[in-house]
């Protein structure tokens, strides 16, 4: 199988996307000497614009779905221009499958998902529970596995970004992101991301860095607001892209957050990152870096799964402050 120039399809979500690194880093053991070319869209792209394993980063310019039929073609042409010999789909949509099909990639590698089948040259049947180990890394991992790149899962299976910047001596921050995309389910309160963030930050001598997208600076602005003048905080919400948030967070001390991309990026840098988590399966989608903790109260219902919580949200409601900074400043010594 020797494969000398490779396109890997990025997954669509910052999180998915930092969960896939183990399996672009052991494609790159496995290929040492090839081109690999990363497609992803505009809001990953910075991700792995810097990791050692990727010789390129092509924008996904075409809008996503039917719509825009006359993009996907110029990309599939775009594709076909570079004479990529292998595609290995990490994003798991018929579109992805089309594209690669278009520019007449000759090996096309995905799992056989979104009616695609057809479009593979090696359509990959989708892991069962318990066929893989349950977090979600082994996912992207088992795909290479089944096409035969991999023999097998690698010893180094962590979740790590390499590429960021070397911190810049300067003051000490502790990262807070209160939001999470997938829903108000997955957040745990303002008033105990501000009050956590000041035991901790009192404790380093530190001010808040508040961060997030454009939609969440709202949010933030009532975390900070609720911190007061009890730290020094400043709001980076909407206001850095994913490159300068990944260098912000690398600056960090400390990391307070959801499960969130900005969970997975803070943990894949190395930051000691604490993560509430109350919707959603921490051993499925848990952080999967080096330092570390998850704080969960064992409710009956959770996890749900659910986008918003439709009774009380006891989940997070029971998940006190004070815990979560105690937690946080055991993961420092």
């Amino acid at each position: 199988m020797p494969f000398h120039r490779i396109l890997v399809r990025a997954t669509n979500w910052v999180g998915d996307a930092v969960m896939s690194l183990p399996a672009l880093r052991a494609l790159r053991v496995r290929f040492p000497q090839a081109h690999i070319g990363v497609l992803a869209l505009p809001w990953v792209a910075d991700l792995y614009a810097r990791e050692p394993f990727a010789d390129e980063v092509i924008p996904y310019s075409a809008r996503r779905g039917a719509r825009d039929l006359a993009g996907k073609w110029r990309l599939a042409a775009e594709l076909r221009a570079r004479r990529f010999d292998c595609a290995i789909l990490l994003q798991n949509a018929f579109e992805a499958a089309l594209i690669a099909w278009l520019a007449r990639i000759p090996r096309r590698i995905g799992y056989d998902r979104d009616g695609r089948g057809l479009l593979l040259t090696d359509a990959i049947p989708v892991p069962q529970p318990g066929q893989t180990p349950p977090h979600q890394r082994f996912y992207y991992l088992e795909l290479l596995r089944r096409a035969g790149i991999l023999p097998a899962f690698p010893a180094d299976d962590t979740v790590r970004l390499e590429g960021a910047a070397t911190p810049a001596p300067g003051p000490a921050w502790v990262g807070v992101s209160p939001g999470a995309a997938f829903g108000g389910a997955k957040r745990w309160r303002p008033e105990g991301f501000a009050e956590a963030a000041v035991q901790v930050a009192t404790r380093l001598g530190a001010g808040v860095a508040l961060f997030g997208s454009a939609g969440e600076r709202e949010l933030c602005e009532q975390v900070g607001g609720l911190i007061g003048a009890r730290a020094a905080v400043s709001n980076f919400a909407g206001r850095t892209s994913l490159r300068e948030f990944i260098d912000r967070a690398a600056a960090c001390r400390l990391f307070l957050t959801n499960d969130s991309g900005a969970m997975h990026i803070a943990t894949a840098l190395g930051v000691p990152t604490v993560a509430v988590f109350g919707a959603t399966d921490p051993v499925a989608t848990g952080p999967a870096g080096t330092r570390w903790r998850i704080v969960r109260e064992p409710v009956e219902c959770s996890p749900c799964l659910l986008r918003e919580c439709p009774t009380d949200h006891r989940c997070m409601t029971r998940v006190t402050a004070e815990r979560v900074a105690r937690e946080a400043l055991e993961l420092l010594k």
